[in-house]
């Protein structure tokens, strides 16, 4: 049985949420105007990470400086990098990097779908989207540690979650979020991703995890 503190579970919880929203729908203003008025970037937990610092400096600097002008170059950031039109440059759906062919929804989404509907895990979808979405892996993620968070003795939970990180997320999501990182236009994204990718190794450290070593195909 994984043994976490509470308070860690939180955090971990808080920016799960964070990311989801984040990374699954085109940035707004009022998306924006949120993350200043909380002051995200130094509210940041950086839990002895000197990557997260560094990226919650970025992300100071961008969000410091806004203006609302700026909102439809956040938007094409956004798109080229998570939703088109054209291929995306860092495709956030884990077939793509599973399958020798690239496809959605291919063998492991299926897999992904098994899972869940065996743990009766279930969302609603504002829009068709392929369920191993990174962004809908940290809704699912920041809903079990919320069961966990209110019965840290929940071992289907905790089992869920170690299951879904070691086989279905961790081993592609890095390849993802380093791509966010390396074609990002802005200082946002860029900070997003460096985010999400030390958030992952902590999470997976908190519940003891190592991921799979998987072939990747892009």
């Amino acid at each position: 049985m994984v043994t976490v503190s509470t308070d860690k579970f939180l955090e971990l919880q808080a920016i799960a949420r964070l990311l989801h929203n984040t990374l699954l729908f085109y940035p707004t203003l009022q998306s924006m105007d949120y993350f200043i008025k909380h002051d995200i970037a130094m509210q940041w937990p950086s839990m002895g990470d000197s990557s997260v610092d560094s990226a919650k400096l970025l992300l100071d600097s961008y969000l410091s400086q806004w203006g609302n002008e700026q909102i439809n170059e956040l938007k094409l950031d956004y798109g080229q990098l998570f939703f088109g039109p054209s291929e995306p440059k860092a495709m956030p759906w884990g077939s793509v990097y599973l399958c020798e062919q690239q496809l959605i929804n291919d063998e492991s989404t299926v897999a992904l779908m098994q899972l869940y509907k065996q743990y009766g895990i279930a969302f609603t979808l504002e829009y068709n989207q392929p369920i191993d979405h990174i962004a809908l892996f940290y809704g699912v993620i920041a809903e079990l540690l919320g069961q966990l968070i209110d019965r840290p003795d929940n071992e289907q939970a905790s089992m869920v979650l170690m299951i879904i990180l070691q086989q279905h997320l961790l081993p592609w999501s890095s390849r993802c979020l380093t791509l966010a990182n390396q074609y990002a236009t802005t200082d946002f994204y860029k900070a997003i991703a460096l985010l999400a990718l030390a958030f992952e190794a902590q999470l997976a450290q908190a519940m003891n995890v190592i991921p799979l070593s998987k072939r990747l195909f892009k």
